[in-house]
C-alpha cells in the first residue's frame, strides 16, 4: 500500500470537492481547479477525501500516490494558496511591475517583458540594501511552480560568485575560482 496514498486528504470549511465522470473538481474561496485522473477510485465524505486502486499493479500503484498529492494540493491551493518567492542576486539587477507584465533587468542589453498568467498575482519587493525579489502567489501550485522556473531559468544562479535568479532559502553550491 502507498503510504501517501493510504492517507485521506481533509477537507476545510469552504472548501467543496465534487467527482464527476473522471474528474475531480476542488472549489474554495481562492478559485477552482479541475484534474481529470484515471485507474484509481475516489470517495468524498463530508470532511475528507479516500482515494483507491482497484489492483497492485505497477501503474496503479503509481497513481494511487499522485493522485492523492494532486488533491491535497489543489484542497490547500483553493483554501491557503501557495507562494513563491525569487530573489534577484546581482550588479544592477532590477524588477519592477505593472499589472501582470512583469518587468526584469538581469544584466543582458535588454529587460525581458514577461507576461504572468492572470491567475497568478506577481509583486516585486525592492529594499535598499537588499536584493530585489518577485513574489508569485496563486491557488495553483502547478502554474506558480512553472511561472517561477521560467523566471529562474532567464538567469539561472552561478556556482563562483552566486549570480543570478534564485528561490528565496535556495542554498548554491559554490565553487572556488582560478587558483593563483
Amino acid at each position: 500500500m502507498s503510504r501517501i496514498g493510504k492517507n485521506p486528504v481533509t477537507i476545510p470549511a469552504g472548501v467543496t470537492v465534487k467527482v464527476e465522470n473522471n474528474e475531480i473538481v476542488v472549489e474554495g474561496k481562492l478559485g477552482k481547479l479541475v484534474q481529470p485522473f484515471s485507474d484509481v477510485s475516489i470517495e468524498v465524505d463530508a470532511e475528507e477525501v479516500v482515494v483507491s486502486r482497484p489492483s497492485d499493479a505497477k501503474d496503479h500503484r503509481a497513481k494511487h500516490g499522485l493522485y492523492r498529492s494532486l488533491i491535497s494540493n489543489m484542497v490547500e491551493g483553493v483554501s491557503t494558496g501557495w507562494t513563491k518567492e525569487l530573489e534577484l542576486v546581482g550588479v544592477g539587477y532590477r524588477a519592477s511591475n505593472q499589472g501582470q507584465k512583469l518587468d526584469l533587468s538581469l544584466g543582458f542589453s535588454h529587460n525581458i517583458v514577461l507576461n504572468i498568467a492572470s491567475e497568478v498575482k506577481v509583486e516585486t519587493i525592492s529594499e535598499k540594501g537588499k536584493n530585489p525579489r518577485v513574489k508569485l502567489t496563486s491557488f495553483d501550485k502547478q502554474l506558480v511552480g512553472q511561472v517561477a522556473a521560467k523566471i529562474r531559468g532567464f538567469r539561472p544562479p552561478e556556482p563562483y560568485k552566486g549570480k543570478g535568479v534564485k528561490f528565496v532559502g535556495e542554498i548554491i553550491r559554490r565553487k572556488a575560482g582560478k587558483s593563483a
